[in-house]
């Protein structure tokens, strides 16, 4: 499950002890600069929060070192797409972050084994995605828990997502957005061929799912856990990591719980 709890700071407490990371681009290195010469910089091991400067990719590469790390991350827009951060730097931002509502995610892990045996194992705190490497449309072979609930699924590919993953690539490919208190994991076909009319399924937080790829050698298939891709994989397991977890700081009234409920109202 991924939760969203109070701030640390109600006790009182104003986190002076900021770390600051920034994207390349020119507006994030911009404010790198400015907050810095305000704040200061402390590194990450003895800071009280870390402020992300840049998009959601960005982001997202932020959280994966921070897991397992008891320090919480709290984003401001200078990027392109801006859902896991906040719009604007605060003018006085100790102050403003000890406001903040905190949003704790745990990742997925896979489990992939390619053609030659070779395992690989990452983790995701957006998605697990599976994509047809050649113009040959995938085989997927779908178990979960140890049951096997599709003997055949024909596509493009299928993506297992995080609640909080639920709005980026699930949803484009036409997948439900799930509340982070849920307990849910979208399970989304991507260009589904047959069978045609399966839209996927919502899976327990608990849920051990296992893809088995069909005629490996003539429709290869790669793996893709975040950042990290495996090539000709014969079998990919996933399952919710309840050991990991990486929190992230948001604006009063606008926590990852509500853009999310938010989201499913868009237009």
């Amino acid at each position: 499950m991924n939760e969203t709890v109070p701030s640390r700071w109600l006790d009182g407490r104003v986190p002076t002890r900021l770390s600051f990371v920034a994207a390349p681009n020119e507006s994030a290195q911009a404010w790198l600069e400015r907050l810095t010469h305000r704040y200061g910089q402390t590194p990450p091991a003895q800071a009280d929060a870390m402020v992300c400067l840049g998009g959601d990719g960005f982001m997202l590469e932020v959280l994966h070192t921070t897991l397992d790390r008891d320090i919480p991350v709290y984003g401001v827009n200078c990027g392109t797409v801006g859902f896991l951060m906040n719009p604007n730097v605060p003018d006085d931002l100790p102050a403003h972050l000890a406001t903040t509502q905190e949003a704790v995610l745990h990742p997925l892990r896979m489990r992939a084994t390619n053609r030659e045996g070779e395992v690989t194992e990452a983790l995701a705190l957006n998605d697990v995605f599976l994509f047809r490497q050649t113009r040959q449309a995938a085989k997927i072979r779908i178990d979960v828990d140890g049951r096997q609930r599709l003997a055949e699924l024909i596509c493009d590919g299928v993506l297992i997502a995080t609640p909080a993953g639920s709005t980026a690539y699930n949803l484009s490919a036409h997948g439900p957005i799930v509340p982070l208190s849920a307990n849910l994991l979208p399970l989304t076909p991507i260009s589904a061929f047959r069978p045609r009319r399966w839209r996927g399924a919502l899976l327990p937080s608990s849920a051990q799912v296992r893809f088995t790829i069909l005629e490996t050698d003539k429709r290869p298939v790669a793996a893709v856990a975040d950042f990290t891709e495996v090539r000709d994989v014969i079998s990919v397991e996933i399952q919710e990591d309840r050991t990991r977890h990486t929190t992230l700081l948001f604006d009063p009234g606008q926590s990852l719980s509500e853009r999310i409920i938010a989201e499913q109202f868009t237009t």
